[in-house]
């Protein structure tokens, strides 16, 4: 089986392009490339029902939290255009994505 290669990194901008969450901007949390899932601060957010566990200080009820959605449905932000494709350019000897746009690299 093949690796999934993926152009959205963890601590990226992007903005949710369809779904519920149409038009919000994050940050990515966590990338799952094998799932093709991705998780972005205050994006998907779900309610769910929490045990108390006073081991770790946990306190029961309903806790809101981020739901994993789909890589297809964000595009990663240029700090210039806004929203845009990737693409891919080589520096000297390192890879780095670049903005379909304006041509800028994304990488911080």
């Amino acid at each position: 089986m093949s690796k999934t290669t993926v152009d959205i990194r963890r601590n990226d901008t992007v903005m949710v392009i369809s779904g519920r969450d149409k038009g919000k901007q994050g940050r990515v949390l966590r990338v799952s490339p094998d799932d093709k899932r991705v998780l972005v601060e205050h994006v998907g957010v779900v309610k769910k029902h929490v045990h108390p566990n006073p081991q770790r200080q946990i306190k029961g009820g309903i806790a809101e939290q981020e739901s994993a959605i789909s890589i297809s449905n964000v595009m990663l932000m240029c700090p210039q255009c806004g929203p845009v494709r990737v693409g891919h350019e080589m520096q000297g000897e390192k890879k780095v994505r670049v903005c379909k746009k304006c041509g800028s690299t994304l990488e911080k």
